[in-house]
């Protein structure tokens, strides 16, 4: 069958063959990003455990221990990694809703394999997003599809230093290895929320655009599909919803200039389309402007929540970085911004706007800002895959130039290789922390069946990241930006296992966080050589191995 579907559809014009080769592409995509996850539980063994993550594991542990905070009951978001008071807050709602899903014994497994599929599912719907938005400017199947592979699949040069044995020049490794929001492939990857909000982003543009291209439709309708879209984004990853309204206020701004300037050419400008954009982005923003007050509110209201802001610092690396990072699409996307502006300035506008305030986007001066390019790879894949399409268009030497672009952004590819060999290899040596040993792993067990919800844990910084991740307890410290006063009280844990420390100063950190138990293992020893079994005030519950479990005696001294 090759019918084309509707307009009413995902994407006008896109047939049915075309459809099913776009879920085949999802289907390879996400069962290659998960074989390393699959390898990671093959190796598992009787000294250890699977983590359910392969990278950037200490924020899989937080994601967890979300999930499983939703699983006991929370609505809110409440970090586990911190004894600070909160009063709890809209935020990581996909996690809290997944966690609701499970239920003893053995909810670690479910919780990470219940993110895994939330992963997939997230990952088919930011694949399909993305070729829909793609189908908007690209007539092309052959140029869809491989725009569709470059924007999920692609990434930048930074390969290049890693094998030239400069991966920390300029002091940050390539962006394609750590920024998610930067390209799409560590989306589908590991982050499951970035993948959802993804999709979420480029259909809520989508959909701004076509209603723009309907003049004698009313507003109501897509107006209420965009704000679906937009607050369901934000829901997944709360920045999303200001960099929706960012692109399309760029984009308005710059229709603005564009319009004057036309006026003074003498050419009739369309203030009445413009006037409609207008009105459609109030219309559809009202509900999600909401949201990013109630952010801010609770940002203003929550002690917790301000300090957690302040040390979340997530900062764009040096300039040079985006320009390896995209140097190899920018010459391409530069000619189809060209081309599609002068074609139809009110298509492409969007495109154009959102690929040149990337220097803005990337350098507000703000503790997030490396969030703030979120999709723009995406535009500038459009942007090259259009000049692409030009050139095919024509004949001789612009044909060939558009075989040879092609062959050039093969070399976007190396660097998702590495990612995908890196995960496999380190799955196939048992180490932490994608590893966590077996008896270490006993002890938590044996807290998730025995402590109370939100019992405080006191232990070192590695062992206090995995361990709400099994047990819905909060720890001292475990997470970089959750843990409140991090450098402060990762100095105080340090001092409490050091033998040299007086006792009533162990005593003070107890009763000022409020620690019910006391862990002990080898990532504790390393602290220092302290001997807990020495301190009146604890008395083992639980031993497995080289690890115990202390409680706090009820009356300290």
């Amino acid at each position: 069958m090759n019918k084309a579907l509707t307009n009413g559809s995902p994407a006008a014009g896109v047939t049915y063959a075309e459809r099913r080769w776009v879920w085949v592409f999802a289907a390879l995509v996400m069962a290659l990003t998960s074989l390393p996850y699959v390898l990671g539980y093959a190796f598992e063994n009787q000294q250890s455990v699977f983590s359910g993550f392969i990278f950037a594991v200490e924020d899989g542990n937080s994601y967890i221990a979300k999930m499983l905070s939703g699983a006991y009951g929370a609505w809110l978001f409440r970090t586990p990694y911190t004894a600070y008071p909160q009063k709890g807050v809209l935020m990581f709602l996909p996690y809290l809703l997944l966690g609701k899903l499970v239920s003893p014994p053995g909810m670690h497994v479910q919780l990470v394999a219940l993110y895994h599929w939330f992963r997939i599912g997230a990952g088919f719907l930011a694949v399909l997003a993305t070729y829909d938005f793609l189908t908007y400017f690209i007539q092309s199947v052959p140029l869809r599809r491989f725009g569709l592979a470059l924007a999920t699949l692609g990434g930048g040069l930074g390969w290049i230093l890693v094998l030239g044995g400069r991966d920390s020049w300029l002091g940050s490794l390539p962006l394609e290895f750590y920024s998610p929001e930067t390209f799409g492939f560590l989306g589908l990857y590991g982050f499951a929320h970035l993948a959802l909000a993804r999709a979420l982003l480029l259909w809520a543009l989508l959909a701004y655009l076509r209603a723009l291209d309907a003049p004698d439709q009313g507003l109501a309708k897509p107006a209420l599909k965009i704000t679906a879209l937009w607050l369901l984004a934000g829901l997944a990853q709360p920045l999303v919803t200001l960099v929706i309204g960012g692109v399309i206020g760029l984009y308005l701004a710059g229709m603005v200039a564009w319009q004057m300037w036309m006026s003074r050419q003498g050419t009739l400008p369309g203030w009445a389309r413009w006037r409609r954009a207008m009105l459609l982005a109030i219309w559809a923003g009202i509900l999600p402007v909401v949201l990013v007050f109630y952010n801010l509110w609770a940002m203003r209201s929550d002690p917790f929540l301000q300090l957690w802001t302040n040390q979340n610092l997530i900062l764009s690396p040096h300039p040079a970085h985006y320009l390896l990072a995209y140097g190899l699409v920018l010459p391409f996307a530069w000619v189809g911004g060209i081309s599609t502006w002068r074609k139809d300035a009110w298509r492409g506008g969007l495109l154009v706007c959102w690929a040149l305030a990337l220097p803005l986007l990337a350098y507000v001066p703000v503790n997030l800002q490396r969030r703030l390019p979120e999709g723009g790879w995406v535009a500038w894949v459009v942007l090259a895959m259009i000049a692409m399409e030009g050139w095919r268009s024509q004949a001789g030497e612009a044909v060939r130039r558009s075989r040879w672009a092609a062959w050039l952004f093969c070399l976007a590819f190396p660097s998702t290789l590495f990612l995908l060999l890196g995960g496999v290899l380190s799955t196939l040596r048992p180490t932490t922390p994608i590893f966590r040993p077996s008896d270490e792993v006993a002890c938590f067990l044996y807290l998730a069946e025995h402590a109370q919800v939100g019992d405080e844990v006191l232990s070192a910084y590695e062992t206090g990241n995995a361990l709400p991740a099994w047990a819905p307890v909060r720890v001292v410290i475990g997470h970089g930006p959750e843990s409140v006063n991090l450098a402060v009280l990762r100095s105080d844990v340090s001092r409490f296992y050091s033998p040299g420390t007086l006792g009533q100063e162990r005593l003070n950190l107890i009763t000022q966080q409020k620690v019910r138990y006391v862990f002990w293992g080898p990532t504790e020893q390393a602290l220092g050589s302290w001997e807990p079994t020495q301190a009146s005030y604890l008395r083992s519950v639980f031993q497995s191995g080289v690890y115990t479990v202390f409680e706090v005696a009820a009356e300290s001294p």
